[in-house]
């Protein structure tokens, strides 16, 4: 199907949306932080594009960010923050 599965190419065209505010590209390039693909594991710098793709409303980087603040991976451990994530994301 399509062409190979090419992580480090996905990882350079996510940060290159994201570098542009492209909410879609700063969920796929914070997955890609936190799940190791293509990219040294970082689940601050994680966070901090989940935290960005949030702030635009994507239901799912307000998840991927809960989860972080509920475990404290990356970021304070807060499961008042965490849960306030999920609520906003289940609206």
């Amino acid at each position: 199907r399509g062409v190979p599965q090419d992580d480090t190419e996905a990882v350079r065209l996510y940060y290159l949306a994201a570098k542009q505010g492209d909410a879609s590209g700063l969920l796929n390039y914070g997955q890609c932080l936190e799940q190791s693909r293509g990219v040294l594991q970082d689940y601050r710098e994680a966070a901090r594009f989940y935290s960005l793709a949030t702030e635009q409303g994507r239901a799912e980087a307000m998840c991927n960010l809960a989860a972080l603040c509920g475990s404290g991976m990356g970021v304070p451990q807060d499961i008042s923050k965490a849960a306030r994530l999920f609520r906003l994301a289940a609206e």
